[in-house]
């Protein structure tokens, strides 16, 4: 009969499906329905074969199909019917294959699990408060990985040989902790130790992280190596330990990241959503941005410009046990958290190596806290934010906005709706990104910064190489931005040179919406409003307030309306003093000039200023809806000059009386090439208000209204001309809680549909994105 006659079946699984559990879960399942077969990593994925009823088979992909490990992720699952093996009694975990064209997915380093912080939670376990306990449901995974299949000779626990304990649970299939590449104890494992800033010890293994807790409550600052590298460390409630680290690390005003023990502690320090929890609870545990709470008690120099505070939760043991000994120092109701910011000079990439972090930080830190587990690959804590969501059917949820996409979440692949060739984008100058394709996935990598020195760019060709290796693939074509002094257009033009590798480029703003498209899976036109700081355009002037038609099917790119024109006198250094850029658009507008903040700094030089402005010498023009911001900052008198970027930015959100309900005018005007976005107007009206003692607060209300009008008036009549309704956004200006608030909304008031980026940031960090899909899109149209 057929209930009792016996099949053969063989499953070939791709995704997220090696490193995650998922070949023990497979043996329980199969124990469970009394199949017999075996499980085994390969290159094309996990190979499971499988024997016995048709009862037992429909049983077992029931359970694949509800109970799946917490971390896996099937990406395809393909069924092939096999002979049976006539006296096969048992299931079997088969070791590991290795070889080329491997569909599987690289798992991104994982929270620490309940059951693990229960373990080290619980006096009688042998990993109480180790620093380095993990299973197969949690721990590192890329910074420790150097190949794919995911075993542990080829990661950075290979030098670690397992004790006995360590090794039964590992070998045993029913084991929370069976073949978890990391595993290990204090015997056997990683430990950690404390020196001084010229690496004499100063506390071992057993009291290293006790003695650091100590150090830190007394104002000291430390290096302190972790996850995917080194944090600067000190205790976010003592203000003088807060600014002698910004003096130390030439960090003046940007906003510093926390770290607290649990999200109780969390709410005492911002007013945090339950998406947020889901965020600081979740598997990544990013740095989630939150409004300051209303007993908000750290150090006012945390995050001056701001009402926002970044704050996290331990994502590893490490962190857990010295917050744990952190805030066992603090006898108040006052909240215990650390600063956690990048280990790193700015500009630089975060230190990894031991030797490296003593060369680099000693005159930053009083102490180190080392360990000996090698960190492979650098990666920076992801930062987000939750906004409401605007869809209509999930107006009671909260979207997440990335303002930097790393630990946690890559390499994981955004999905896309083409299948294609291998194309590297090399991503933009700054918040630099690299991106592959590889079939219908496209790994964006961590965030690795600012293109602006040899350190970053080692950084970069470091992760392409590592990228390219653990994908098993080599780009057909390399796309890189339109300007040709990027170090990225010099990169893609080195590789081209050694490895014969064809390049073409792609201008930065089409991109941005190229990126948001892909996200979107989001086929044939749509406009995009593409709103940043600077990207060089076609007709060499620097864009960033436009409006564009971007075809994905046909591959056609087009401007159709920008912003009005700003003068940038003196180049880069107005965009470090926006006072500049003030005082050049009130000339040109016919204001009056001397309502503009000029720094003291600066008044013995202001002649020759306006003979710069008068000749148009060095003035390059900019429709940049960055700079634009930057004025009217710099107009109010909020921010002359900055310290980081986007700062006159966030300033000027920040004071928004948000109870004013008047809109300043945002014309849109015809001209030869395309429309004009008139904000001059915005400017002009911005200047009378302050010129009439209105407050800077409710001004900022208006223009960031009369932004958002004008943007939604300019993308609906040309909707109305062209028939396309969806409507892309990207850029930096993204960030901003208002636009990205509000500006969906307006759209969708208009019939438009808005389309936002959901798995990368926004900002530049998307531009590879937009690059690799678009060379991927060329090499399928040839």
């Amino acid at each position: 009969m057929t209930e009792n006659r016996i099949f053969r079946r063989l499953l070939t699984v791709t995704g997220q499906v090696q490193g995650v559990g998922f070949r023990p879960f497979v043996y329980k399942t199969a124990l469970k329905h009394n199949l017999s077969g075996t499980v085994l990593n390969s290159p094309e994925g996990v190979l499971i074969e499988l024997q016995g009823s048709k009862n037992a088979l429909n049983g077992f992909d029931q359970s694949f199909s509800y109970d799946l490990p917490r971390l896996a992720r099937i990406v395809s699952l393909k069924k092939e019917e096999l002979a049976v093996i006539e006296g096969e009694e048992q299931f079997c975990i088969l070791a590991s294959t290795a070889g080329e064209g491997h569909c599987v997915l690289i798992s991104p380093d994982v929270a620490t699990c309940p059951d693990c912080f229960a373990d080290m939670n619980d006096p009688q376990n042998r990993r109480f408060e180790y620093p380095f306990t993990n299973c197969t449901n949690c721990g590192p995974r890329y910074t420790i990985t150097k190949s794919i299949p995911y075993d542990r000779p080829v990661t950075s626990m290979a030098c670690f040989e397992l004790c006995d304990d360590c090794r039964t649970e590992y070998e045993n299939p029913l084991d929370r902790r069976f073949h978890a590449q990391p595993n290990a104890c204090a015997e056997c494992g990683p430990k950690v130790w404390l020196t001084d800033n010229k690496g004499n010890e100063l506390a071992g293994p057993e009291t290293a992280l006790r003695e650091l807790a100590k150090l830190l409550a007394e104002g000291k600052i430390a290096g302190v190596k972790g996850l995917g590298g080194f944090h600067l460390v000190c205790d976010a409630s003592n203000p003088e330990a807060v600014r002698t680290l910004r003096e130390r690390k030439n960090r003046p005003d940007k906003p510093l990241a926390v770290m607290v023990r649990d999200v109780d502690e969390a709410r005492k320090i911002g007013k945090i959503t339950d998406h947020d929890i889901e965020l600081l609870e979740g598997l990544q545990r990013p740095i989630v941005l939150t409004p300051k709470s209303d007993n908000y008690s750290l150090a006012p120099e945390i995050a001056p410009d701001t009402d926002f505070i970044g704050l996290m939760v331990p994502y590893t043991p490490l962190h857990q046990v010295l917050l744990k000994y952190f805030s066992e120092r603090n006898k108040s109701d006052l909240p215990s958290a650390l600063v956690m910011t990048s280990g790193n000079m700015s500009s630089a990439p975060i230190c990894i190596g031991n030797r490296e972090a003593l060369t680099r930080l000693p005159d930053i830190v009083d102490v180190f806290l080392f360990h000996n587990r090698d960190i492979l690959i650098r990666v920076d804590d992801s930062v987000t934010r939750s906004v409401p969501e605007f869809a209509e059917t999930d107006k009671n949820k909260s979207r997440t906005i990335f303002m930097r996409r790393a630990r946690g979440y890559t390499p994981s692949p955004v999905f896309l709706a083409q299948d294609g060739p291998c194309v590297l984008g090399t991503g933009p100058e700054l918040k630099n990104t690299l991106c592959l394709t590889k079939g219908d996935h496209a790994f964006s990598s961590q965030h690795i910064g600012d293109m602006q020195n040899l350190e970053t760019a080692n950084f970069w060709k470091e992760i392409r190489l590592h990228l390219q290796s653990i994908l098993k693939v080599k780009p057909e074509l390399i796309v890189h931005d339109l300007h040709p002094d990027y170090l990225t257009t010099g990169l893609a033009e080195e590789i081209s040179l050694t490895e014969n590798i064809k390049t073409t480029a792609l201008q930065h703003h089409y991109a941005h919406i190229h990126s948001v498209l892909a996200e979107n899976k989001h086929i044939g036109p749509a406009l995009g409003l593409a709103l940043d700081g600077t990207g060089l355009g076609e007709d060499r002037t620097i864009w960033g307030g436009e409006c564009l038609l971007v075809d994905n099917e046909k591959l056609i790119n087009k401007r159709l309306a920008r912003f009005t024109h700003l003068r940038l006198p003196g180049g880069e250094a107005a965009v470090r003093e926006p006072w500049r850029i003030a005082f050049a658009a009130a000339k040109d507008l016919g204001l009056d000039t001397d309502l503009i903040s000029v720094p003291e700094q600066f008044q013995s030089g202001l002649k020759m200023f306006e003979q710069i402005l008068e000749k148009n010498i060095n003035c390059p023009l900019t429709s940049s809806c960055g700079r634009l911001f930057d004025a009217i900052s710099a107009m109010l008198g909020l921010c002359p000059a900055i310290s980081y970027e986007g700062q006159a930015a966030i300033i000027l959100e920040k004071i928004q009386d948000m109870t004013e309900q008047e809109t300043y005018e945002c014309p849109l005007a015809q001209s030869v090439e395309a429309y004009e976005i008139c904000t001059g107007e915005l400017f002009k009206q911005a200047f009378t208000d302050f010129q009439k003692g209105i407050s800077p607060a409710v001004i900022s209300r208006r223009f960031h209204r009369g932004l958002i009008s004008g943007l939604a008036d300019c993308a609906e009549k040309i909707s109305e001309q062209t028939g396309i309704r969806n409507v892309g956004l990207s850029g930096g200006v993204m960030q901003n809680l208002t636009i990205a608030v509000e500006l969906p909304l307006e759209l969708q008031k208009r019939g438009l549909i808005p389309l936002v980026h959901r798995y990368l940031p926004p900002n530049d960090g998307c531009i590879s994105l937009g690059q690799a899909v678009y060379g991927q899109l060329l090499l399928n149209k040839r």
